[in-house]
C-alpha cells in the first residue's frame, strides 16, 4: 500500500484581528485625534498617549506614521515644539513652504553640497519635505536632528538650490 503524498499545512487564518491596513488606518486616525486635541511635544509623549488608547507602537512605526501623514514638529507658542499636520485640506501650501520659514536657521555649502541648518528636531521634516519636492538639481538628502545635507548635481545647481531655499525661508 502506498501512502498519500503529504502537503505542508497551511497557516490557519488569524481570527479576531483586523487586517494590517485597518490597524494602520485606525492607528493613524488615533494619532490625528491626539494631535488635534492637544499639543504633543515628543514622539515619546505621543507613544504614551497612544498606549493609553490601546495602541502599543514602536518608535520606528510611529516615525513612519508621522512621515506618511506629513506630521512634523514645528515651533509652538512659548518656544516649545509640537507636532502638527503639515499637509491636507486646511493647508494648500507645499509642506516645504509651510515648514522652512519656521525651522530654518542658516544655509551654507561647498562644491555640490548644501548644508541646511534648522532648529533642533527640524531637519527630519525639512528633509522629507525637500525630497517630496523632487527638484531636478538634487540627487538626494540626509537629515539629522538639526542639519540637512543636500547633494546637488553640480556647483551651479547648489547655488540655485541654496538661493531657492533662502527665498522659501524668507532669509537674506
Amino acid at each position: 500500500m502506498s501512502t498519500p503524498p503529504t502537503r505542508p499545512l497551511a497557516a490557519a487564518p488569524r481570527r479576531g484581528y483586523p487586517p494590517p491596513m485597518a490597524n494602520k488606518r485606525d492607528r493613524q486616525g488615533a494619532i490625528r485625534e491626539i494631535i488635534a486635541a492637544r499639543d504633543v511635544e515628543s514622539q515619546e509623549e505621543l507613544r504614551r498617549l497612544l498606549k493609553q488608547r490601546g495602541w502599543a507602537v514602536t518608535q520606528s512605526t510611529l516615525s513612519r506614521d508621522l512621515r506618511e501623514m506629513r506630521i512634523a514638529r514645528v515651533p509652538g507658542s512659548g518656544g516649545a515644539a509640537r507636532y502638527e499636520l503639515t499637509g491636507g485640506a486646511h493647508d494648500d501650501r507645499p509642506p516645504l513652504a509651510a515648514l522652512l520659514p519656521h525651522l530654518y536657521t542658516q544655509i551654507d555649502g561647498v562644491g555640490e553640497l548644501v548644508v541646511l541648518h534648522t532648529l533642533p528636531g527640524g531637519a527630519q521634516p525639512i528633509g522629507v519635505a525637500l525630497d517630496a519636492e523632487e527638484w531636478p538639481e538634487i540627487l538626494g538628502s540626509v537629515a539629522g536632528d538639526d542639519t540637512v545635507l543636500v547633494v546637488c548635481r553640480s556647483a551651479a545647481a547648489r547655488e540655485r538650490v541654496a538661493r531657492r531655499l533662502r527665498d522659501i525661508a524668507g532669509a537674506p
